[in-house]
């Protein structure tokens, strides 16, 4: 197996960092006119998406064929489902509170502000996090156990996030369970299914990266950023903070885990 090509690696940090920001400027322009920039959570799967593929082009007769259109395929699958439900699950709505929030604090234009610490920030997390991305498409050795292992995990968290939304989405359609904290299904092993899922998705493509060790080397910072978001930033603790003061939330919280599944605990 050849050594890892560095050069080319390099160029393609440079385009992957050009398609996150191109997705984040035009989502920003769409975001102006309609006056909601909560879309901006759209463009954050689409974002992933166009990084891959951007790599995919740049890394032909560089990284081996099979594991290019593995992680190119892996990554908009998720990239975009995830794009879509978000998508749905915002259709008919007004602003985002944390935007609203956010903006309130603008010292002076609202929509500059937000290009500057939401969308340029969420450009850059893009291109960060996507570096498993980049990187493993360079590998140019065949794909091995670690590859295979990544392949599954990203599975598990795919089906996490994906059966997680639906079954939030059917119990919120329900008028009855307004106001409710949802406890059932995936729900009631973890208060979190879907970023559990994005969790192991992470980490998944991590692993396919890591048939290479300056691959891995380069890589690592992407699942660990994710894991720190997810479980200790803006992920868990902010959403807990909104629900906490629900009713029965404190009961399920005593009887959920917080982030890696489990069976819920039962009391007296």
């Amino acid at each position: 197996m050849s050594g890892f090509p560095w050069g080319a690696f390099a160029q393609n940090l440079a385009l992957a960092a050009a398609a996150a920001l191109a997705v984040m400027l035009a989502t920003f322009v769409v975001a102006v006119r309609k006056g909601l920039h909560r879309i901006v959570d759209v463009a954050w799967g689409v974002g992933f998406t166009a990084v891959a593929l951007v790599t995919f082009l740049a890394s032909a007769g560089e990284g081996d064929d099979a594991r290019r259109v593995l992680v190119t395929v892996l990554t908009s699958v998720w990239g975009l489902r995830l794009a879509a439900h978000i998508a749905r699950r915002g259709r008919g709505h007004g602003e985002d509170p944390r935007y609203e929030a956010l903006l309130a604090k603008a010292p002076g234009s609202r929509d500059l502000y937000a290009l500057r610490v939401v969308y340029l920030l969420q450009g850059a997390l893009v291109w960060l996090v996507s570096l498993p991305v980049q990187a493993a498409q360079y590998v140019p050795g065949p794909l091995t156990a670690f590859a295979w292992a990544g392949t599954a995990l990203w599975a598990v968290g795919l089906f996490f996030e994906a059966v997680g939304d639906a079954q939030l989405a059917r119990f919120k359609a329900d008028p009855a369970h307004r106001g409710r904290v949802m406890d059932r299904g995936l729900w009631s092993w973890t208060r979190h299914p879907n970023y559990f899922g994005d969790f192991c998705v992470w980490w998944g493509l991590f692993l396919l990266a890591c048939d290479s060790a300056p691959s891995a080397a380069v890589s690592v910072v992407s699942p660990l950023v994710m894991s720190y978001l997810l479980i200790s930033g803006s992920g868990k603790p902010m959403l807990e903070r909104h629900m906490a003061e629900r009713p029965g939330f404190r009961e399920y919280a005593a009887r959920t885990s917080g982030f890696f599944p489990r069976p819920p605990r039962r009391h007296g």
